[in-house]
């Protein structure tokens, strides 16, 4: 597994020749470095147990599939627990997908889950295990709750989590937004190819 997101990591590095244009990739740069500080966000619990530690191998707005996209991807193994990173309802899930790849066709493979929380944002857990979903929709659940293992299904390159939260904006549109993780190291905005433990306590 480490190998696997090595080789990610250099593809990332030597075979992406362009960066994401949006604003809002230097605002996360600085948020990132500690440059810029901000405390009022809600702080997320990382998605996985306590005392684990994943390295995170795609961040905001990389080179890669996540150009125009605040999302983030955990390095972690097929069948590794997932926990929810802060409570709410869940409101879609897909288990059944079989299939993964970097081919456009696997896309509507990928299993997941969704929930939404009290403020309005929603959170997304993506390629989970083939029957790896742990709640349906309609289910209240907690944060540090387990609600599923990760997987390789949908498009994907390797065995991984997606994370990312969105908001509404003014006029209706859903869009990913960066959020701080409560880790070892802090409240912090996750950098790519750190690794991070989750010091959070389950509920």
């Amino acid at each position: 597994m480490k190998w696997l997101a090595l080789v990610l990591c250099l593809s990332i590095l030597l075979f992406s020749c362009s960066v994401s244009t949006n604003p809002q990739r230097a605002t996360f740069r600085q948020l990132q470095s500690g440059k810029l500080v901000e405390d009022t966000s809600y702080v997320y619990s990382l998605p996985y147990a306590t005392g684990r530690t994943h390295r995170v191998i795609q961040g905001y707005y990389s080179r890669l599939t996540h150009k125009e996209r605040a999302a983030i991807d955990f390095n972690m193994a097929t069948g590794t627990k997932i926990y929810a990173a802060r409570g709410g309802v869940v409101t879609r899930v897909k288990k059944d997908g079989t299939r993964g790849g970097l081919k456009s066709k696997y896309r509507e493979d990928g299993n997941l889950i969704i929930i939404n929380h009290d403020d309005g944002t929603r959170a997304g857990y993506w390629h989970l295990q083939y029957n790896g979903v742990l709640v349906n929709v309609g289910d209240t659940v907690q944060q540090g709750q387990h609600i599923g293992y990760s997987g390789n299904t949908g498009y994907t390159s390797m065995p991984h989590l997606h994370f990312l939260v969105w908001q509404r904006t003014a006029d209706g549109r859903w869009q990913p937004i960066g959020t701080r993780f409560k880790t070892a190291q802090g409240d912090v905005y996750l950098k790519p190819f750190k690794r991070y433990r989750n010091p959070i306590i389950k509920p």
